[in-house]
């Protein structure tokens, strides 16, 4: 896995979501043109492919529209405690998840 900058977590080892070894980077924000926004802001963070993509639906991010929204939700208080204002996450991202 390739680790780069996060300013969620320092700790690249373990899923942010359930501690299991991590094998993925998610990107908290995602969709036409934002994971790469998402990349250079770092918003992301270490994850095990059970809770990324593979698991139960339910139990996963991708494809679990409440978890999606509760990712880019993340995202966004990251962005605004770390980054910048709502009105620039806004002007970058297209819209506000709060």
């Amino acid at each position: 896995m390739k680790k780069t900058l996060s300013i969620v977590t320092d700790n690249t080892r373990i899923c942010y979501f359930c501690g299991a070894p991590a094998e993925a980077e998610h990107h908290l924000i995602f969709g036409t043109g934002k994971r790469n926004l998402a990349e250079a802001d770092g918003l992301k963070v270490p994850i095990c492919n059970d809770c990324h993509n593979i698991g139960d639906r339910t139990g996963r991010i991708h494809d679990n529209p409440m978890a999606e929204k509760m990712s880019k939700m993340l995202g966004q208080m990251f962005y605004e405690a770390h980054i910048g204002s709502r009105e620039q996450f806004m002007k970058r991202y297209g819209r506000s998840y709060l």
